[in-house]
């Protein structure tokens, strides 16, 4: 099959990488894609951006395809799936109503309300006398999430009320803006992903994201620091209670609004002493986790998301792992979570060895066809090894071989899961 991966991301990059090993699949285009992307597959521009549904559905239509796969959550919720299942094709990723799961942090807590997921208390708030009120009642750490897509960074969790009120007063602030106010839930978190064709689930390893931008969990939240699979300390049953006890009540209460759920359910948790409790929604692949979750699964790709796209996943045979453990260090530009730094030349990613490999995001090409930064998170090394600890120190090693004026990155990926007792 021929297979056209929608975005420009790490996230993209390790999806074309693992479509590409599918036997089945014999070519992927990727729109618009970098320059990692570019080494490996067809690379098209997309002049309108992700959400140019029309645009996307023209090249699909030029280049024949099987399966388009919409990558990040922007023309998700725009509805651009809509558009390419009316066109005919098959489209991994959820409908426009269907994301509002991601899209609308109210909605997502309506629908676990109506499901009965484990989630934290939660007020909706659209002026900050209610803000206040919804804090005081369930006391600090304080934490407010903006109702709307926020690209990772629409979320404080703060002892601060008045770091916490200024948040919410950005938020506000947006045309339509609201806030969701919720109970701090305390415990490790883990990102679970389920592969969804609107009826049957099937869940992905899970891995464990670092959003902080500094080591310790310190400073403003990002999209994404590094991640690792798999959890050595997660409860042996945590994957198999989360499908019964959120995944499926989900998708079956979508489906009974009708809005039925095809896609990637991503499932934020946080392990607490009562359980695994709903944190949020996301309606795709998340990066970084997807880079190592998908660095460790051994079944074709290109199959398994061809089968959600057209309701057969109950025919996929059992998932195949690799017993290996991954790693992935985010290297982020300079300014990094705030304005980045951008244009700096990047060597040293083709030294990497073999038991690692660079993933690239925000990277493009100048005039002279050198490597350079053009986003905040640039690029994403992922380390395998027989275990954890392995895994780690390939990571890390060829971390230090890739060279970009400014960067910064987190030195502490892993590094408790690597110890006899984690550290939450």
């Amino acid at each position: 099959m021929k297979v056209l991966v929608i975005g420009s991301g790490g996230r993209e990059h390790a999806l074309v990488r693992h479509l590409l090993r599918d036997p089945q699949v014999e070519a992927v285009i990727a729109a618009p894609g970098n320059p990692g992307i570019a080494s490996v597959a067809r690379c098209e521009p997309l002049p309108g951006g992700v959400t140019d549904g029309a645009a996307i559905a023209d090249l699909a239509a030029r280049h024949t395809v099987d399966l388009v796969v919409l990558g990040p959550e922007a023309p998700l919720v725009a509805g651009v799936a809509d558009l390419l299942r009316e066109r005919g094709y098959a489209v991994f990723g959820p409908s426009g109503a269907a994301a509002q799961l991601e899209g609308s942090k109210a909605f997502a807590k309506d629908v676990m309300t109506a499901a009965g997921v484990p989630t934290a208390q939660a007020r909706v708030c659209a002026t900050l006398p209610e803000v206040a009120a919804a804090m005081a009642e369930f006391g600090a750490p304080h934490v407010i999430k903006d109702d709307g897509l926020a690209a990772g960074k629409g979320v404080v969790v703060t002892d601060s009320s008045e770091a916490a009120l200024a948040h919410a007063s950005t938020c506000l602030d947006k045309p339509g803006g609201r806030v969701v106010v919720e109970g701090y839930l305390d415990g490790p978190e883990v990102s679970l992903f389920c592969v969804c064709d609107g009826t049957t689930v099937l869940p992905l390893a899970p891995a464990q994201d670092f959003k902080r931008v500094f080591d310790g969990d310190e400073g403003p939240n990002t999209g994404g620091m590094g991640a690792y699979s798999p959890l050595p300390w997660a409860p042996a049953d945590l994957v198999n209670e989360v499908v019964q006890t959120v995944a499926r009540p989900t998708v079956a209460e979508m489906a009974r609004r009708g809005t039925p759920f095809s896609g990637l359910l991503f499932i934020g948790l946080a392990v607490t002493a009562g359980g695994p409790r709903v944190i949020e929604f996301n309606v795709r692949f998340g990066d970084p986790e997807t880079l190592v979750v998908l660095e460790r699964l051994a079944s074709p790709l290109g199959g398994l998301l061809h089968a959600a796209a057209t309701g057969d996943l109950a025919d996929i045979p059992p998932l195949e792992w690799s017993p290996q453990a991954a790693v992935v260090v985010v290297i982020a530009a300079e300014g990094y979570p705030g304005t980045p730094r951008t244009g700096d030349v990047i060597t040293g990613v083709e030294e990497i060895s073999e038991s690692a490999v660079v993933l690239h995001a925000g990277t493009a090409r100048n005039e002279a066809g050198d490597l350079i930064s053009a986003g905040g998170r640039v690029v994403s090394v992922v380390g395998r090894g027989a275990d954890l600890d392995q895994a780690r120190q390939a990571a890390y090693g060829a971390v230090s071989r890739v060279a970009l004026a400014g960067s910064h990155h987190r030195t502490d990926i892993a590094a408790a899961a690597c110890e006899p007792v984690v550290q939450g």
